[in-house]
């Protein structure tokens, strides 16, 4: 048994620190992760990977327990962890360029905010997400493993237990629904 896998055990178990010893033994891969999500994102400049990593961490920790089995389904899970926390502040982000609680006064120009784009289509893709989910869970499955996680098919068939081609065709069809799904 691999020492990742010993602390996952552990930290399905409940044992206090095991989360902690978790994400010092990935923290390498989980800044790999969290640079490649937030490459994707472009807009959300507010957020650098080592922010989106700690914040991933907090969200570990505050979950108490991970019931994972190995490290292909903690890296998928810190994806998913990582896309909730972007969209998260793609959300806020918008909701305080509405104005949040202040009083909104027009401003008379017609340039567009170059900012305001990436954190719409952050969010537009978390609700395209969720469209698919009501379709197709496994394809959503796919689709946080293989775009937020970074998995390869191979990593992602272990990981669902399924075959390598189904991966490859989920990905696939998930990527015209999706395509569909966020065209203006």
């Amino acid at each position: 048994m691999g020492e990742l896998t010993r602390l996952l055990a552990a930290a399905r178990d409940g044992q206090p620190g095991a989360v902690d010893q978790i994400v010092a033994l990935t923290y390498h891969e989980l800044r790999d992760l969290a640079h490649r999500r937030l490459r994707q994102t472009r807009a959300v400049t507010l957020l650098d990977t080592g922010a989106l990593v700690h914040e991933c961490y907090l969200r570990l920790v505050r979950l108490g327990e991970l019931n994972m089995d190995d490290r292909s389904h903690f890296l998928g899970y810190a994806g998913r962890v990582m896309r909730s926390i972007i969209v998260d502040f793609a959300r806020e982000q918008l909701a305080l360029r509405r104005g949040g609680n202040a009083e909104h006064v027009p401003c008379p120009t017609d340039l567009p905010d170059p900012g305001l784009l990436g954190e719409q289509e952050v969010v537009r893709i978390d609700e395209a997400l969720q469209s698919l989910a009501q379709l197709d869970p496994r394809l959503v499955q796919v689709v946080e493993l293989k775009y937020f996680g970074g998995l390869s098919s191979e990593e992602i068939a272990a990981a669902l237990g399924i075959a390598e081609r189904s991966v490859r065709r989920d990905w696939q069809k998930a990527r015209v629904l999706l395509h569909e799904e966020l065209k203006p």
